[in-house]
């Protein structure tokens, strides 16, 4: 069955009430030698938190693959692309398994969402090829769709701090640091930064309550293609030696044309670890 590892999000939930389907059963912790199948992610940070007591049977995934191992070989379908569910997608295909209007939707909405409707500089041609093949099962003008399903994610007014810079937060451990980066969508980063205070205090807290090194929060523009992050913790400087860029009086940072937390954020800070 599936499973969660997060909260469900308001650009989620409304792709489930769009389609009519329950959010997957939220899971942290799962009964010892269990099969698992991992979907986009594999690092063990963000998974389980007993993953290395389960068994793992494959990954499905399109990120960098790191504090990784297992006891037995297993499937592993890794590729570069902007969306895990363009592998999902072609794997339907492989093994001609029909995908349902139902499924198609979900399939797209994915793909919408990691790539930006097409905009992130991750996205590829497998991924547009993708849409445009679940375009046609899911009967819709997916670009509409597409652009209503980013704004009803972009509305942060009734979210804590605390809920907003872990809406959508990956830990990373590399060279001995544990660090976070975190990503929120806007149509308007003034909006979203005019909660600075509020937002610093609650990553000093996270930093604190975890023994983070950095938390890097960014809120990326959908409609301009742009990101302004706030950096906190004791590798500041690692931010402005990946970036090269100071960062303001604020300990933030306007990054132009930067989108991609998997392709334009994290490896230019991991590259630059000490």
């Amino acid at each position: 069955k599936a499973a969660r590892l997060g909260n469900v999000s308001k650009e989620t939930q409304y792709i489930l009430d769009y389609v009519g389907v329950e959010a997957p059963e939220f899971v942290s912790n799962i009964e010892n030698g269990t099969e698992v199948m991992l979907v986009d992610h594999n690092e063990f940070d963000q998974s389980a938190d007993n993953i290395e007591n389960l068994k793992i049977i494959s990954v499905t995934d399109h990120h960098r693959i790191s504090n990784f191992h297992t006891t037995e070989p297993l499937y592993y379908n890794a590729k570069p692309y902007g969306c895990t569910n363009t592998l999902l997608f072609e794997e339907y295909k492989a093994n001609g398994v029909e995908i349902d209007s139902k499924i198609a939707t979900l399939m797209i909405s994915a793909i919408i969402s990691d790539t930006l409707l097409l905009k992130s500089p991750t996205c590829t041609d497998h991924d547009v090829e993708a849409f445009n093949e679940l375009e046609k099962i899911v009967g819709f003008d997916a670009r509409e769709y597409g652009m209503n399903m980013l704004k009803a994610g972009t509305d942060l007014s009734t979210y804590s701090a605390t809920e907003v810079v872990n809406l959508d937060a990956k830990e990373f451990t590399e060279k001995g640091k544990k660090f976070v980066v975190a990503q929120v969508n806007t149509a308007d980063i003034d909006d979203v930064f005019s909660r600075k205070e509020e937002l610093a205090f609650a990553m000093e807290k996270e930093i604190n309550d975890k023994g983070l090194e950095l938390f890097l929060f960014v809120i990326t523009d959908i409609v301009n293609t742009n990101s302004k992050i706030i950096a906190m913790g004791n590798l500041k400087g690692l931010v402005e030696k990946a970036f090269n860029k100071k960062l303001d009086a604020d300990d933030s940072m306007f990054l132009e044309g930067v989108m991609s937390r998997k392709k334009q954020i994290a490896p230019p800070l991991l590259a630059n670890l000490d």
